[in-house]
């Protein structure tokens, strides 16, 4: 059985998909920008604030879902430029403690809204 998951602390979806997806002890968050709840504005100032602002928002879906960060056990990151890499991995890599999920990262030649990050996630809890 599935359950969705929507949360007015994460930004409403810009399509026809769901925040998230619970099935059984899996969530399935949908890709995440830097979109910010509040305001319903972009924030991609710079890469690091448009990073925070992507994991800030897959932290509200996850708690709507029940879950936290510890739970991620795989995500993907999307990114327009590989030079911006360290950047991003830095913020997405202080956001877990000293067990990482599964993931890979490509490279697209572009995303929703001229962002220039995306980040979707599958979490699960026992």
């Amino acid at each position: 059985m599935k359950k969705i998951i929507n949360t007015s602390s994460a930004p409403e979806p810009i399509g026809p998909y769901s925040q998230a997806v619970q099935a059984g002890n899996f969530l399935f968050i949908s890709g995440q920008i830097a979109i910010d709840p509040k305001t319903n504005e972009l924030r991609i100032e710079d890469i690091e604030t448009e990073t925070k602002q992507v994991m800030e928002n897959l932290k509200q879906v996850l708690l709507a879902g029940g879950f936290e960060f510890e739970h991620i056990i795989k995500s993907t990151i999307f990114l327009i430029d590989m030079k911006q890499f360290g950047q991003i991995n830095a913020i997405y890599g202080s956001y877990f403690n000293l067990e990482f999920p599964a993931r890979e990262t490509v490279e697209v030649s572009g995303l929703p809204k001229g962002v220039h990050v995306e980040i979707s996630v599958v979490a699960y809890k026992p």
